[in-house]
């Protein structure tokens, strides 16, 4: 991925913006991340019992830490760091995964191989973001893995009956598999009868809300939802305009206000921003790119709202066959908290600090590795961000 942003964006300079970070820096990070939990830990082995605490053999560079670390380099320091050259950095890159494989050759069990998924799964995070982040610069991603497909005419809701529901995972690895430290507590949850869509919300059950005036019309959004809807939310404009692979300007080309984030419309015909150029948009495909204020909005108005993630697991779970996933991350209603007995893993800043109030997403999008795609998985990004590759489904009492 880093190798087709190179003849793209000149310099790997990328604008400062919250939603980006420089390519270099990105893979750095990854690097860093990986021996930071395996070359340089002394209690690798040890798994989820390691002391995060514990001295750290030296990396390979003296100015690793200062310069990848993410949980001490602010996000906007990051265009002022002085990194290697990127000859430099692959050769350390180079370095670290044959110490990595070499480790790896070294688990015994799967406790023992638990730093070497979770450093494999950043990274699989990571390279997601660098998809949607070369979408926002006008990055071709002509690749056939990581294009959204049709999805068909919407079939009949999935009914669920009232019941108790077994969530959470109990994080013996040698019987699940691995998991991440909000994903264990296993406990069980009252849910209500309710009625669920058996696929992600398409453009063609979307666009209706849109060519309604839904988003001019203050009724159906919250007020923090009509607060964003006022600001500066088409930013990626100016993102994609900054890319030096843009064919044209991203004007949305729509005089009656806000719209999808990449849509824009040409009298009856509705545009959709990949690529780098303007191109029909696919009505079939998942509306994606949707903020969850954008979700609730379309809600309301359509007189529905989202699952709890509860809901959609169960969903999930219980009727694999008919219930349909992986197009878009999907917003729910719920809040992005712990489960009974949380207990941080190691790697201390990738869930607790982000227990604040902010959706859960579940499922995975068409950029996401397969790897990924777990259904117990919980993704998590604040209300506004409609960058990240979301969409929804709806779900009714």
């Amino acid at each position: 991925m880093f190798a087709r942003w190179q003849p793209t964006l000149p310099g790997l300079e990328v604008p400062c913006d919250e939603t980006l970070n420089p390519p270099l820096w990105e893979l750095g990070h990854i690097g860093w991340f990986q021996t930071r939990w395996l070359e340089r830990h002394p209690q690798w082995a040890q798994g989820v019992r390691a002391d995060p605490l514990q001295p750290l053999r030296p990396a390979r560079r003296a100015q690793s830490d200062a310069c990848f670390d993410s949980t001490r380099v602010a996000h906007a320091a990051r265009w002022s760091l002085e990194l290697p050259g990127i000859g430099a950095l692959q050769d350390e890159l180079a370095a670290g995964l044959d110490a990595t494989l070499a480790l790896l050759a070294q688990a015994r069990d799967a406790e023992e191989r638990y730093f070497f998924h979770l450093v494999l799964l950043h990274e699989d995070m990571h390279h997601e973001a660098a998809l949607y982040m070369a979408r926002a610069l006008g990055v071709p991603l002509e690749d056939a893995r990581w294009q959204a497909r049709s999805l068909p005419e919407p079939p009949a809701p999935l009914t669920l009956p009232a019941a108790r529901w077994r969530t959470g995972r109990t994080g013996r690895m040698a019987e699940e598999g691995f998991a991440f430290d909000n994903e264990v507590g296993a406990h069980e949850v009252d849910l209500g009868a309710c009625q669920i869509d058996a696929q992600a919300l398409r453009w063609a059950e979307f666009l209706p809300f849109v060519e309604a005036g839904g988003y001019t019309d203050v009724r159906w959004w919250t007020p923090a939802g009509w607060q964003w809807l006022q600001g500066p939310s088409q930013r990626w404009r100016t993102l994609a305009a900054a890319s030096a692979s843009a064919a044209e300007p991203p004007d949305p080309g729509d005089e009656s206000g806000p719209v999808p984030r990449y849509l824009r419309r040409l009298g009856q015909r509705w545009q959709n921003w990949r690529d780098g150029r303007w191109q029909p948009l696919v009505r079939e495909e998942a509306a994606c790119h949707l903020s969850w204020h954008e979700a609730m909005a379309w809600c309301r108005w359509a007189g529905r709202r989202l699952p709890t993630e509860h809901e959609w697991e169960r969903a999930a779970c219980t009727q694999p066959g008919a219930f349909t996933w992986g197009d878009a991350w999907e917003w729910t209603g719920s809040a992005f908290a712990p489960y009974p007995g949380f207990v941080p893993h190691p790697y201390r800043e990738y869930s607790a600090p982000w227990f604040d109030g902010r959706p859960v997403l579940r499922g995975a999008s068409c950029l996401t590795q397969p790897r990924l795609r777990e259904v117990r998985y919980r993704n998590f990004f604040v209300a506004h961000r409609h960058d990240v590759p979301a969409g929804f489904r709806t779900c009714a009492a």
